[in-house]
Parts: structure tokens; sequence; C-alpha cells
């Protein structure tokens, strides 16, 4: 059986590389993509749905399949405004969630971060951990949240803190053992992997990895 995927944030570090995944897998027959603008892109299993993530809820017939990718996100110096990070960060992936549970989809996938929680001083953090506290009282039938730290990997816009920032744990990284290791960095294509993997499984429930768990998965 060829499923269907869904990617919202198909254009990020981790996004993109999971969709080069997707669409090379015998085990999906499509791969809708949710987008702000069309990705320079073609592939006869790609399906490229340029929408304004406001009105989400024009397109809910859309939200069907085996599984649904949440790679948004967002930066400072992208969004600047703090209700406008929040629409992308917590709004938009809470929305999908709504809508598979709402439309049967079998799998919600989501990346958070490491330090996810509702309770941190950190917006950053904080807004993550929101997110995967809305998410975990939806009651989704299956929900994989992945945490990772530090992500590497070509952007299309990288910004010099996060260059200094994979310099820095290049230095770092072998120095963190034992329970530290799930601070390490971590390729955002080892996370698109991870995410294509866990998709194939059957298990029910809600897991999380963190950038850990993910290496070893």
């Amino acid at each position: 059986m060829a499923y269907k995927a869904i990617i919202a944030g198909a254009s990020g570090l981790i996004g993109s590389n999971l969709l080069n995944i997707l669409l090379e897998a015998a085990e999906y027959s499509e791969v809708l993509v949710l987008v702000r603008k069309e990705l320079p892109l073609k592939h006869k299993k790609l399906v490229q749905l340029v929408i304004n993530f406001d009105d989400l809820d024009k397109f809910a017939d859309t939200i069907t399949g085996h599984a649904i990718f949440s790679c948004l996100g967002t930066t400072k110096s992208q969004a600047p405004d703090k209700e406008q990070y929040r629409k992308i960060d917590y709004a938009y992936p809470l929305q999908l969630a709504q809508l598979a549970k709402q439309n049967g989809v079998k799998q919600f996938h989501v990346v958070t971060a490491i330090g996810a929680d509702k309770n941190s001083p950190v917006f950053y953090t904080k807004l993550k951990g929101e997110l995967e506290d809305a998410l975990l009282r939806l009651g989704l039938e299956t929900l994989h949240i992945y945490q990772p730290s530090m992500l590497m990997g070509e952007r299309e816009r990288s910004h010099w803190l996060e260059n200094l920032a994979t310099g820095l744990f290049k230095i770092i990284d072998p120095l963190l053992i034992c329970g530290l290791k799930k601070y390490r960095s971590i390729k955002g294509s080892t996370v698109a992997y991870a995410m294509f993997k866990k998709s194939l499984e059957s298990a029910t429930g809600t897991f999380i990895y963190t950038s850990d768990k993910i290496h070893t998965n």
C-alpha cells in the first residue's frame, strides 16, 4: 500500500530533506506540500498547494492521508513580531493537528526543540512547550514529537549567530556524554530520515525523541 504524506514547512532545513526522502520512497505515492510560495521543484509524486496559513480551514478537505509532518518554524530575524512568531510556531501546527484528527489522519509528526517546556522563562522553549502540551491534549491516535538540539546543515538563509553556533558545537559535541548527549548538535537530514522511518511503523500513542534518540532510530 502506498501512502499520502503532507508536509508543512517543506522549504526549511528539515522539511526540504524530508521532502526529498519521501519523493524517492516507494512507500509513498503522493506528497502534498503546503507552501506560501511554490517550490522550484517538479516530481510526479509532488503536489504543491500554495496557501495563506491564516486561511488553513479553507483547505481542510485536502488534509487527508497517512501522515502529516509539521516542520514549521521561524526565527526572530524572520518574524520579529512575537504574535507572528507565535502563529508560525504554535497556531499553525496546532491547527494542522486539529484537522488531522478531524479527518482521520493516522499520524502527526512535529518538530519542536530540546528543552521545550510550557513553564520555561525563555520565549522560544516556552512556545514549543505550549505547543507540545496542546498537542498532547488533542488525543491524537499517533503523535511523534522530535526535539532536536542545534540543527546542522545547509540553510536557504543563515545568520552569523547560527554560523558561530555551528562552529562552537563542533568543539562542544564530543564533550557532551552520558545524560548530556541529547544536547549534541544534529543534522537536519538525520531528523528528516528519522521522521520518515517512524512514519512506516504501525505503533500508536505518543512518542518523544531528543537528539540522542533521533540518532539511534
